[in-house]
């Protein structure tokens, strides 16, 4: 997908779920063109790093190993910490002061493991929000629903879509229809723009209802940057989802999406029932995949005839999303790539 703005985004962005990253194991990763490595230490933190060893160039995430809050090269054991410095040579009763991996970043809540990208290292300038702290009137605590990692959590990687275009859904009522077999047609009722926060409430019509103004769910919807989007379910239905987007090289993105399922009551079990599970997935958990559909064959336009419906919304959108591009993108002059 060929658009007019950068791939190297400014933000936060998933990179996987903290079940996939055990203590005492070293992870290789690859976003935003760079080979990373990941490393739960021995004390459970999770931090990302340059993958290769600056000493001969070895990837750290290919059998490398943890020892303490370090992580230590499979090729000559160069050991770096948590703060990306060299902290022991094999063999040497020095470390090498003028060598430094590029640190990631991180935040972990929920399940959800997030790394801040900034093409130039600069650090966050904005926390990631918390997924549960958001909209506090809508459904209970964290534990009041199933857990979101393995049965309700899905991943597709290395497909052609820019974050940008996958956020542009939100403020698009009319493709429900076609796209989802969407038998009422979804409402705006308000949209926001607040610093790196686009935020919006979608309502679902009541087909039982003579009022139109009567609907039957409502969708709180939180996007923390381009990195995706958090939302809560008011009404018929009463989850909460995470969609993210993150970009691997300037062609294409891994996509995670994750969902928080009440809890049966008096089920205490974190692990969902089958019949709970067999719902999810059939009504649920496919709809991004059927967005997907559309966007891996999409070409971007960047003055679209949209309907008036949608016409302040969806522009609103892509003025905000402006200030996360830090860069410009690949072939321009001053490109940072």
């Amino acid at each position: 997908m060929k658009v007019p703005f950068t791939w190297k985004v400014t933000g936060w962005f998933m990179v996987g779920w903290s079940a996939e990253f055990p203590q005492g194991e070293a992870t290789p990763l690859r976003y935003f063109g760079e080979d990373l490595v990941a490393y739960r230490d021995d004390f459970g933190e999770l931090h990302i790093l340059t993958g290769h060893c600056r000493h001969l160039g070895a990837h750290i995430g290919h059998g490398g190993k943890v020892v303490g809050d370090c992580v230590e090269c499979p090729f000559h054991g160069w050991r770096w910490g948590p703060d990306g410095r060299n902290k022991n040579i094999p063999g040497e009763n020095r470390v090498n002061r003028g060598l430094r991996l590029r640190v990631y970043p991180v935040a972990e809540q929920h399940g959800c493991v997030f790394m801040w990208h900034q093409p130039d290292g600069a650090a966050p300038n904005w926390d990631m929000p918390d997924i549960f702290e958001l909209f506090p009137e809508v459904g209970t605590a964290p534990t009041g629903y199933y857990r979101p990692y393995p049965e309700f959590s899905r991943k597709t990687e290395r497909e052609p879509v820019h974050p940008q275009v996958a956020l542009e859904n939100g403020p698009d009522s009319l493709h429900f229809e076609y796209v989802h077999g969407a038998t009422v047609t979804p409402q705006m009722l308000d949209w926001n723009e607040d610093g790196q926060t686009w935020s919006f409430l979608t309502g679902w019509p009541d087909a039982r209802s003579d009022d139109p103004e009567k609907m039957a769910l409502r969708i709180h919807a939180h996007m923390f940057g381009l990195g995706g989007s958090i939302s809560a379910f008011e009404g018929s239905s009463k989850h909460r989802l995470i969609f993210c987007t993150t970009p691997v090289d300037d062609e294409s993105s891994d996509m995670f999406y994750s969902i928080w399922w009440p809890r049966n009551p008096g089920d205490e079990s974190e692990v969902p029932p089958p019949e709970v599970r067999e719902r999810v997935e059939k009504q649920f958990l496919v709809t991004v995949w059927e967005d997907l559909s559309i966007w891996r064959y999409q070409e971007y336009v960047e003055h679209p005839p949209l309907s008036p419906k949608d016409a302040k919304p969806y522009m609103s959108l892509r003025k905000w999303a402006t200030q996360f591009y830090d860069v410009p993108p690949p072939g321009l002059v001053g490109d940072h790539t």
